[in-house]
């Protein structure tokens, strides 16, 4: 099955976000973005296909944004993704990519919808927090 992950090993919810994606049975693809961003390409076809405006899919925290002046409504879509481009760690993440459809995986559970495959067993997240129970279905 062809799943591929955007991933940050530095967060949380990416990590979750593939630990899931494993407990499904799934070796994904893992492309860690910050090295190896997509295409400009690419990445507009994700934003688009998991149905987010660009904004929706820019990250603040921990980022160039306020520097870089893209709090400005004027901003266009264009210049956003431009600077997603140039400054990868303002492409919020983890990106899910499956035969089922693409989500901005936030929270990490957020994977389940789109996994080809069901999970097999529990999941407890890294906080402790348990979203899936020992038959493999959804708690919340």
């Amino acid at each position: 099955m062809d799943v591929t992950v955007y991933h940050n090993p530095n967060c949380g919810t990416s990590r979750n976000t593939l630990a899931l994606i494993r407990n499904s049975g799934i070796e994904p693809s893992v492309i860690e973005y910050l090295q190896q961003p997509p295409s400009r390409a690419t990445l507009v076809d994700m934003i688009g296909r998991a149905g987010l405006s660009v904004r929706e899919a820019l990250r603040e925290k921990g980022t160039p944004f306020q520097e870089l002046g893209l709090d400005n409504p004027a901003t266009t879509d264009e210049q956003l993704i431009d600077a997603m481009l140039a400054h990868p760690i303002l492409i919020n993440r983890p990106f899910v990519v499956t035969p089922v459809g693409v989500r901005l995986c936030r929270p990490s559970e957020v994977v389940l919808a789109i996994l080809p495959a069901g999970q097999r067993g529990a999941f407890t997240k890294e906080d402790g927090e348990r979203v899936v129970g020992e038959d493999g279905k959804q708690l919340k």
